[in-house]
């Protein structure tokens, strides 16, 4: 009855957005796109479960930053450009640029055993005398579990990898893990010899502008982290990271975000290249690399990432065939939320990749 309710409900947001843009004609292409972005919005919004929503479009030269709703529930307090969000999973992509770059600076090697840059002994961290290699952590073929055995701490992180059982053969089965990423952000941090998070600074946020993508916030900056809910309008606590920040902890606003789509969108940065990379197809619609998920719809490529942490959730979809990325996000977290801001946003995609200049 779920996915019953779910198709009636995506279905409606198809036709409704449809319906109102009939016999509509823009100005420019900014106006058009903005009125795409708005139509799906308050479609969104006739779901009483959501409560706010913020989208962020860029669209070759053009880029749009909407909100819509309230960010407490009867305050009519709607979010903006300066609203915080936790970013949740989509945190594993900026490890994935990350990552290329060590490959490219011949940091690391895609195929290297991850237990050399380890300083106790892991005899379990190998199947049928095959190691867990680099790769195998970008892609989660490790056959680690999805959350560490034991990660309250960094210490009790490596007691945890000590009691990992891999059970099958190593990178054949794509299994999630939040195991794997943290290990790959402590791998990271080590043959830099610098802490992650000011690598992510002076690699991704500085030379961008990101000036709001963090992982610790400021007393001012905690002030505008937006409050989520769940399907019973509860109030949920944000995340606390205690590890390196390589699954989630990641916090942004959608004017940085706008920035991270414009570099994902430059393939002629090796980086962002290598990041792009395709190492392995998955049992279902997608292949995987660096932490992206790959989608192909014939010549058209997405990259994409799914993000979702007790209030909060969130998409992000690159489309280099279409110089064109679309980032939603929302204060509320329920088991259909991503389903149906993945609909949202795609419909959003579908509707603008077409869209040529006409200022």
């Amino acid at each position: 009855m779920k996915k019953l309710l779910l198709g009636i409900f995506l279905v409606a947001i198809v036709i409704s957005c449809k319906d109102n843009k009939k016999e509509r004609k823009f100005e420019n292409s900014s106006d058009e796109i903005s009125n795409i972005v708005e139509e799906n919005a308050i479609t969104l919004l006739k779901d009483e479960r959501f409560h706010s929503v913020s989208i962020a479009v860029v669209k070759d030269e053009i880029e749009i930053s909407k909100h819509y709703g309230e960010l407490e529930i009867g305050k009519e307090n709607p979010p903006n450009d300066s609203t915080v969000y936790e970013i949740a999973s989509v945190t594993k992509t900026f490890l994935g640029t990350i990552a290329a770059k060590a490959v490219l600076d011949g940091k690391i090697n895609l195929n290297d055993d991850v237990r050399i840059y380890l300083e106790q002994s892991y005899p379990n961290l190998e199947f049928d005398k095959k190691p867990v290699t680099i790769k195998h952590l970008l892609t989660h073929t490790s056959g680690f579990p999805n959350f560490p055995i034991k990660g309250e701490n960094k210490p009790d992180f490596f007691e945890g990898l000590k009691e990992i059982k891999i059970e099958s053969k190593i990178g054949s089965n794509y299994a999630y893990s939040n195991t794997a990423p943290e290990l790959m952000a402590y791998i990271i941090e080590k043959v830099y010899d610098m802490p992650y998070e000011q690598l992510l600074s002076k690699y991704i946020f500085v030379p961008n502008e990101m000036k709001s993508t963090k992982f610790d916030l400021s007393e001012e900056e905690r002030s505008r982290l937006i409050k989520g809910y769940n399907d019973e309008n509860e109030l949920m606590p944000n995340f606390k990271r205690n590890l390196w920040g390589g699954t989630v902890g990641l916090h942004s606003t959608t004017s940085d975000l706008l920035k991270y789509i414009r570099l994902q969108l430059d393939e002629t940065n090796p980086i962002i290249k290598e990041s792009h990379k395709e190492f392995l197809e998955t049992p279902y619609d997608f292949s995987i690399g660096y932490h992206w998920n790959i989608l192909k719809e014939g010549d058209n490529i997405i990259y994409r990432h799914h993000g979702g942490i007790f209030g909060m959730q969130n998409w992000l979809m690159i489309y280099p065939k279409y110089n064109m990325g679309v980032s939603i996000l929302s204060n509320t977290s329920f088991d259909e939320t991503g389903d149906i801001l993945e609909e949202i946003a795609e419909n959003i995609a579908e509707e603008i990749k077409g869209i040529k200049k006409i200022d």
